[in-house]
């Protein structure tokens, strides 16, 4: 499987992920619901990759990651084509839950699988190419949907990408070069991952990844109660900010290069991160959207610095060091997407934000004490 057909795997499979966020406002009118009910959807699919890749950690380390990948992306068609016949909105979420399973094995395969042919310097470059994929996905995905829905209709949109996943999934030839791992027992994997440095990273990447799914989950709402933004199609198109993000990941490994200290890139980026979620205090849609970003770009650096650098630290196995990754990433993702959200609906937009920062400057704490003790001083 070449790495250009991985990559483009990964696009198609993030749209399975996110391609409903941009619609929850117009489920939450279709269905009846609640917004934080329709939030739901997001959390449904984020909460099996917070738990699922701890599992599937241990579970692949013998597997043919390529097979499990073409499994996996048949399973998210199929499920993906019922979306639209749904009529109750327990159905949407049973088939979303079943999305969340499904999707850990994915990216872990595919995280796993870069980290295992690849070495070095190497390993830095891939993997901020496969986040950048990821990013393209999570972009196209929400603004096609939102496109879809404004000019044709949001049901044709996920028969199409379960076309496209069924494509992808016959061209994958899992029979040629099987990438596998050597056993190692799993106490001596755990042991490897229980390092301040390790443990403080994952746990910055949770606090990273509940602040952006937040502000993501619920921009549809802000944009059209603070804003009075009510157009799918536009709506949608807020999202744009979030492609300067992956421009921001192919720059990642030179920042990576000029710097000291790459726990001190972290944390900078961190305050960063912090200051863009704190300008959206001020009620102007020009400075919202400037905000927003820098919020996205500050992100994707935090994430393609955090994904290689946990690889080149931990001595454990690829598929679980990997696996541990997904999991931190997403429980704050399946957190975010519903926690703040009931302080939203409570309290207002300014108690969300507030929860947002407070978060954020923990991720920042969490990277200072690794820093402080001067750990890794090098970036190569």
């Amino acid at each position: 499987m070449s790495y250009w057909l991985l990559l483009t795997c990964s696009v198609f499979t993030f749209f399975i992920l996110y391609a409903v966020q941009p619609l929850l406002a117009l489920f939450a009118q279709h269905y009846q619901v609640s917004p934080a009910t329709a939030g739901s959807l997001m959390t449904l699919t984020m909460a099996p990759l917070a738990i699922a890749p701890l599992l599937y950690g241990v579970m692949l380390n013998r597997r043919n990651l390529y097979r499990v990948l073409q499994v996996v992306m048949v399973t998210l068609a199929l499920t993906n084509a019922l979306v639209p016949l749904t009529e109750q909105f327990w159905q949407l979420q049973a088939l979303r839950l079943i999305q969340g399973l499904a999707l850990p094995a994915a990216l872990t395969a595919m995280t796993a699988s870069i980290a295992i042919r690849y070495q070095g310097a190497e390993v830095s470059k891939k993997m901020s190419g496969y986040i950048g994929s990821t990013i393209a996905g999570g972009f196209l995905g929400r603004a096609l949907a939102a496109g879809f829905a404004e000019y044709l209709s949001w049901q044709s949109f996920f028969w199409l990408n379960s076309l496209l996943l069924l494509a992808l999934a016959a061209c994958i030839r899992a029979h040629r070069a099987p990438i596998r791992q050597a056993h190692t027992p799993l106490r001596g994997n755990l042991s490897a991952l229980l390092n301040t440095r390790i443990l403080t990273l994952y746990a910055s990447v949770f606090c990273m990844f509940f602040c952006f799914a937040a502000l993501l989950n619920y921009l549809p709402f802000i944009l059209r109660s603070t804003y009075a933004m009510t157009n799918t199609k536009n709506i949608g198109l807020v999202y744009s900010g979030y492609l300067l993000g992956a421009l921001t990941t192919f720059v990642t490994p030179y920042l990576q290069k000029r710097c000291a200290n790459i726990f001190s890139l972290l944390a900078t980026v961190f305050l960063g991160y912090s200051a863009t979620i704190a300008l959206m205090f001020w009620h102007s849609l020009p400075v919202f959207l400037v905000a927003f970003t820098c919020f996205c770009a500050s992100m994707f650096i935090i994430h393609a610095t955090a994904a290689p650098l946990v690889n080149r630290l931990s001595s454990a196995s690829a598929s679980l060091t990997n696996g541990v990754y997904v999991s931190f990433y997403y429980s704050g993702g399946a957190l975010g997407s519903f926690v703040p959200g009931l302080l939203y609906q409570a309290y207002g937009e300014r108690a969300f934000l507030g929860c947002l920062l407070l978060v954020c400057l923990c991720g920042y704490l969490l990277i200072a004490v690794p820093q402080r003790l001067g750990t890794d001083k090098t970036c190569t």
